[in-house]
């Protein structure tokens, strides 16, 4: 089954990434990791995410790539876990998020996440498929106040307009969102992200750098 073959009432995934290049991603692990530590990280935890989502949605996963498709780094991902590529595209996180879900939800719900939270895996992405059986959408906070999974069965363009993207305000301002747009909604337990030198030190500490695909 290819990406486009899907059915209407199962929710397909879409990973966001950016290209693992050195001094553009995890740059806020230094001086904790170099840059290209940093960036072989992010390979890993973007392979990592991919893991689990073809897992959960096996046939049905959509790599989104920034800043294009053009790095070799993604069409190896496509041949390692058989998703398609697409290249993100608007001004911020809220636009690219938003273009997205209108790509993708004429044809049924759809799961997006990120590649920085570890404890996303198959199991967490099939507890948010199966929320949207019941609901309109579903979201898993993020302890820094954003969050690491958006899921819709349709779309709710109030989600993605006028957030301060990266501030610790993010999950509170989308539920006001959700509320305004009269939806319903549920969330998945609070996780964590990987993006300061601290929460490497977690990464080490629990056992998930271990577990990382090499």
């Amino acid at each position: 089954m290819t990406s486009s073959a899907r059915r209407p009432d199962v929710a397909a995934i879409a990973v966001f990434a950016k290209a693992p290049v050195a001094g553009a991603v995890k740059t806020r692990l230094a001086p904790r990791l170099t840059a290209a530590d940093a960036a072989r990280l992010h390979a890993s935890l973007v392979r990592h995410a991919l893991g689990a989502a073809v897992i959960a949605s096996p046939g049905r996963v959509t790599l989104w790539c920034a800043p294009d498709a053009a790095h070799p780094f993604f069409a190896g991902c496509a041949a390692e876990f058989g998703v398609g590529l697409r290249a993100q595209q608007g001004a911020d996180l809220g636009a690219r998020m938003r273009h997205a879900f209108e790509a993708s939800l004429a044809a049924g719900p759809l799961v997006l996440i990120g590649t920085d939270c570890p404890e996303l895996d198959a199991a967490a992405l099939g507890r948010a498929a199966d929320a949207l059986r019941r609901h309109e959408a579903v979201l898993a906070p993020a302890e820094d106040g954003g969050y690491a999974l958006v899921g819709l069965t349709r779309l709710v363009p109030e989600l993605f307009d006028g957030i301060a993207w990266g501030g610790a305000g993010v999950m509170t301002a989308s539920r006001e969102r959700l509320v305004q747009a009269g939806a319903l909604w549920t969330e998945l337990p609070t996780t964590w992200d990987v993006d300061r030198p601290e929460d490497y030190d977690r990464l080490c500490r629990e056992g998930w750098l271990a577990g990382l695909p090499a």
